[in-house]
């Protein structure tokens, strides 16, 4: 996990959690991250199931719900490298 993870994650949840759904690109434009570099890490948060896909044509992703427990502190990153590994 990155600094930019839990930027994304944060944006996608949003204040008042109420969830967002984006693009990489408006993701990177409101958390001033290189919208390729965002792209990149929305793939390794889809493979630890942090964020799924609200349109995949689109483009569009959301945070799940393992996202937002990882965003509350129930979950830290060593338990989802043990999520990944599986």
């Amino acid at each position: 996990m990155t600094n930019a993870d839990d930027h994304i994650l944060e944006f996608l949840l949003n204040e008042g959690n109420r969830e967002i759904v984006a693009t990489p690109r408006v993701i990177a434009e409101n958390i001033d991250f290189n919208s390729g570099y965002v792209r990149q890490r929305m793939g390794e948060l889809l493979e630890r199931g942090l964020v799924e896909y609200h349109d995949e044509d689109a483009g569009f992703y959301q945070i799940t719900d393992l996202g937002r427990s990882y965003l509350e502190g129930n979950l830290d990153a060593d338990d989802l490298e043990d999520i990944d590994a599986e």
